[in-house]
């Protein structure tokens, strides 16, 4: 891949921000294709949160995403709220959904019942994780459980015959040893019966284009699903790109220099910003994309609709 097919979005979006009319560049041109979705939700800790999540799925539901993600807290803390929430997605919407599932805090045997109540529950499909320690402590693998991700999901396949996604990291984990060590562990995952891996978010194209150059290089040939996360907070989220790897090229904070105290345009940045991305993605072959919405439907929705997805069905 060259260079050149690389496009930094900065010089376009300030032109677009200042009124100057220079076409709808993110929007699919006539003979391409929508992209293919899927989103990614949290579970609910309130009676409130609960309602804005159910709010957000109704929202996007008619979009027909290929699949939804429910997360699994840090330590395997919102166990029950997950499980709960993937079994009303079967229950009562037309959704795929995917349950996250995680090594941390967990036997074997407890994994294993989890993992045939999703079976039994007609949920087909796992995002299998190492999963992130309780804040302020290191991972330790459980004495009785899965070690790493590529062990829960040889695991999996030994259940059930579940569909898998597993997480990939263009910026590299941070708690690898090396972007190869990186590589070698989603290798691992991938050949122990993954589908496919989905990445952590990520701003800058290149990085996603050479990460997929390297993948392609080691011998992976599984769907890399790049992972978009619309940002309508730029201080959030800086704070927690920081925490998590992913590195926030220049010209983005300068997209939002300014726009503290106006919301409206910050989303306008944030579309903008996003159905770029995917534009940019789709120009060099890329046709799926997840999407981590924070349980915020308008701003994926307005996205979506830049991209030409169009809902099957009208919003009740």
């Amino acid at each position: 891949m060259s260079d050149a097919t690389l496009e930094d979005p900065k010089p376009i979006l300030r032109r677009w921000l200042s009124g100057e009319r220079v076409g709808p560049l993110p929007v699919r041109s006539a003979e391409q294709a929508p992209p293919k979705l899927s989103f990614e939700f949290f579970p609910p800790r309130t009676e409130a949160l609960e309602q804005q999540l159910w709010t957000c799925i109704r929202r996007l539901e008619p979009l027909a995403p290929r699949f939804v993600s429910v997360t699994y807290g840090a330590g395997g803390s919102t166990q029950a709220r997950t499980h709960a929430t993937v079994a009303r997605l079967v229950q009562e919407t037309s959704l795929v959904p995917a349950a996250h599932l995680t090594c941390v805090g967990a036997t074997r045997e407890e994994v294993d019942d989890v993992a045939r109540a999703y079976w039994d529950a007609g949920v087909r499909h796992i995002v299998a994780l190492r999963g992130d320690p309780p804040p302020g402590t290191e991972y330790a693998p459980h004495p009785g459980g899965y070690p790493y991700a590529a062990d829960l999901v040889a695991g999996l396949k030994r259940i059930a015959d579940f569909e898998i996604s597993v997480a990939a990291y263009p910026e590299t984990h941070p708690s690898a040893q090396s972007p190869d060590a990186d590589l070698d562990n989603l290798k691992r995952k991938l050949d122990a019966g993954a589908t496919r891996a989905i990445t952590q978010y990520f701003f800058d194209t290149s990085v996603y284009l050479r990460f997929l150059e390297r993948c392609l290089a080691a011998g992976i040939s599984a769907p890399i699903v790049p992972g978009i996360m619309p940002v309508s907070n730029f201080a959030q989220a800086a704070k927690f790109s920081a925490m998590c790897g992913a590195s926030i090229p220049p010209w983005l904070g300068q997209m939002f220099e300014g726009t503290e105290d106006d919301a409206e345009i910050r989303r306008m940045v944030a579309a903008v910003v996003a159905a770029e991305q995917v534009r940019v993605l789709q120009a060099n072959g890329v046709d799926e994309f997840h999407f981590y919405t924070l349980n915020r439907p308008d701003l994926t929705y307005a996205i979506a609709h830049i991209l030409g997805v169009r809902p099957l069905r009208k919003l009740a």
